[in-house]
């Protein structure tokens, strides 16, 4: 009998998983997305018909439908339940994402300690430590409880027989990177790897009706690490933000299933732990009996959480060609346009010759355009060396033609400076109401703004090689 030929249609395909490339033979890379260990065999698709088949659960009209499987059970951590809407909803798969050191297992380990009682039990399974390290650790921020179980894996199938032996309400895995399962090929952290774990854990949640905590890498620009197909799969993904040179740390909600994502988790992290703060606005100010120029207050939007943050300006003479500018906490484009409309709109031609340093108090980051006008005001205090008003904060955005717009969220702004002593405030027109003995003087441009610095106390401004100011 003649040998059969091998037709194309028997020769092996490999297809990239994640952008779909096509090549006849197996590569390590694929060329078109530059992913690793995404280049997987498959065959010709056969034709299939999918028959009618049992279904789990009869359909019914959605006002029939049990709503109380979907109630939210507190964490014990008040400003995490806020980010979540309310706490942990059972089968609940949350991701939370952050940078080395920002504190992601210390918040988790306190959290799983809040959350076990007798009826809950709660698994906190480590792959990046020993279990001896995170006992230490729980010392050291009171997260001791004897519901609380701990185990140290990286392999799939150990942590879904722990899952078996102590059933948990509430599993915390750090981090889903870290483990692997041995039907996979691939090193750990792979993107294969993190779909098959995240996918195990998550069927596993529904099916028990456990809460689930992924903590999950991410890579240099700040992205969480792995396939984009894993914040799909979850139901909440939060971000946990934070210098690490600061106390503060914010957790956002990038995505949730179950609430909003513009609440804004506010913690401080210190030797004993992390706590929540329910009034952060205390970090972001400096206490002065008197006035200082180049300084200027103003309420920012976290979320729905308004915050009173300063912003402080300097400006020195140079002793180089091309002056300094250099920013902390504020963008620097928002920065030159502010000093951009001072020398134009504001008449004050004494910036463009100075190094100006910028910054902000407490480690925040302004990126909101509602903090233009402090930032201009702050600016122009600190070139003619005069403080503005005491008890004073300024709201608005300033657009390129000097003019001052307005932002969202006024009113919440203000009863929050009100609440914390502020008698004076500039915002745009039309505020809205306004807190009772609260002063509130509208501005329609830059020029408006200018002048609330006291002209009896303002120095002249130096003088450039032709005299200007």
């Amino acid at each position: 009998m003649a040998a059969r030929t091998k037709t194309t249609k028997d020769r092996p395909s490999y297809r990239c998983t994640e952008c779909g490339w096509q090549t006849a033979k197996w590569l390590g890379r694929c060329p078109e997305c530059q992913a690793w260990g995404t280049v997987e065999e498959y065959g010709a698709p056969a034709v299939r018909t999918t028959a009618p088949g049992r279904v789990t659960t009869s359909a019914l009209p959605i006002g029939q439908v049990d709503g109380r499987q979907a109630t939210a059970r507190p964490t014990g951590v008040p400003e995490l339940d806020r980010v979540l809407g309310g706490g942990l909803v059972p089968g609940a798969v949350v991701l939370v994402a952050g940078e080395p050191g920002v504190g992601k297992s210390t918040l988790l380990l306190d959290v799983a300690a809040k959350s076990a009682s007798d009826e809950h039990r709660t698994l906190y399974v480590t792959g990046e430590e020993s279990a001896s390290q995170v006992r230490l650790r729980a010392d050291r921020i009171g997260a001791i409880d004897d519901h609380l179980y701990l185990a140290a894996e990286t392999d799939l199938a150990a942590v879904l027989g722990h899952l078996d032996a102590v059933k948990p309400s509430l599993l915390i895995m750090d981090s889903v990177q870290t483990v692997a399962s041995p039907e996979i090929d691939g090193a750990p952290g792979g993107m294969a790897q993190v779909r098959e774990v995240a996918g195990a854990l998550i069927r596993a949640s529904k099916e028990r009706g456990m809460s689930t905590l992924l903590v999950g890498h991410v890579t240099k620009d700040g992205a969480i690490a792995g396939p984009r197909l894993l914040e799909h799969l979850v139901d909440v993904v939060l971000s946990f933000e934070g210098d690490r040179h600061a106390r503060l740390r914010l957790v956002r909600g990038v995505k949730n299933r179950y609430g909003t994502t513009d609440e804004v988790g506010c913690f401080e992290l210190h030797d004993e732990g992390i706590t929540g703060l329910a009034d952060p606005s205390g970090l972001f100010l400096t206490r002065r009996a008197e006035p200082v120029p180049g300084t200027c207050l103003t309420v920012t939007l976290e979320g729905r959480r308004p915050l009173v943050a300063e912003v402080q300006a300097l400006t020195v003479d140079s002793q180089i060609p091309s002056p300094r500018r250099t920013t902390s906490g504020l963008e620097t484009s928002r920065v030159s346009m502010m000093l951009a409309v001072l020398e134009q709109r504001g008449r004050i031609s004494a910036l463009g010759k100075r190094d100006i340093y910028s910054a902000t108090v407490g480690g925040v980051k302004l990126s909101e355009p509602a903090a233009d006008l402090a930032v201009a005001l702050a600016l122009a205090s600190a070139a003619s060396d005069t403080p503005l008003p005491k008890n004073l904060v300024a709201i608005g955005e300033v657009g390129l033609a000097g003019e001052v717009r307005r932002v969202t969220g006024v009113q919440r702004r203000l009863a929050e400076a009100h609440r914390l002593g502020f008698t004076h405030a500039l915002v745009p027109g039309d505020p809205g109401m306004v807190p009772a003995g609260m002063k509130v003087l509208e501005v329609a441009d830059i020029g408006d703004a200018l002048r609330v610095l006291p002209r009896s106390r303002r120095r002249e401004a130096p003088r450039d090689e032709e005299g200007r100011r």
